[in-house]
């Protein structure tokens, strides 16, 4: 990953990498399990029944771009992690879809597995992802949020340099 993120075997049991579109399965599962188990305290039926089949799926283009880090684990091999930006605003933002706004990146698809919460990972995952984002000259992040993540996120930005931005999703997603 050109040195741009590393973990220590010792201290952390997992390895963090760039994402490949052979990822695309496992990341999948991971979406798949991790997404209607935490998002269920914070959201109602009606709003995860329309949400999670859209937000369950790996983006493709993300696992492509470069700018999408998985955490694996040391031991088996499997997805505990997973999150990444773009230069192009997600669907549904106030920039177009697929606009690119100068200096900001936008944080995507962002997961940690059920079972290894508070482990870490997705702050290891995260710290890569701002990493790799400020040496490409992002200074902004905006990213939309789930209810259930609004507590990590300010600690994830805390003491890197750069502002984040964050708003709430699922309130606004629409199936086209």
């Amino acid at each position: 990953m050109g040195g741009l993120c590393h973990t220590r075997p010792m201290v952390q049991p997992f390895s963090l990498r760039r994402a490949t579109p052979d990822d695309l399965s496992a990341l999948d599962l991971l979406l798949l399990r991790s997404y209607p188990r935490l998002l269920k305290a914070d959201y109602p039926p009606s709003t995860l029944v329309t949400a999670l089949p859209i937000i369950v799926r790996a983006r493709p283009e993300l696992l492509a771009s470069g700018r999408y880090f998985v955490a694996v684990d040391g031991k088996d091999g499997q997805l505990l992690g997973a999150g990444g930006y773009s230069h192009a605003a997600p669907a549904p933002r106030g920039v177009a879809h697929g606009q690119r706004e100068e200096r900001t990146g936008h944080i995507r698809h962002v997961v940690t597995d059920p079972d290894r919460l508070r482990a870490g990972i997705g702050r290891a995952v995260m710290t890569c992802v701002l990493m790799a984002a400020g040496a490409e000259g992002v200074t902004v992040f905006d990213c939309l949020s789930t209810r259930t993540a609004v507590p990590f996120w300010p600690a994830s930005c805390e003491g890197v340099g750069l502002v984040c931005r964050f708003s709430l999703a699922l309130t606004t997603i629409q199936r086209t």
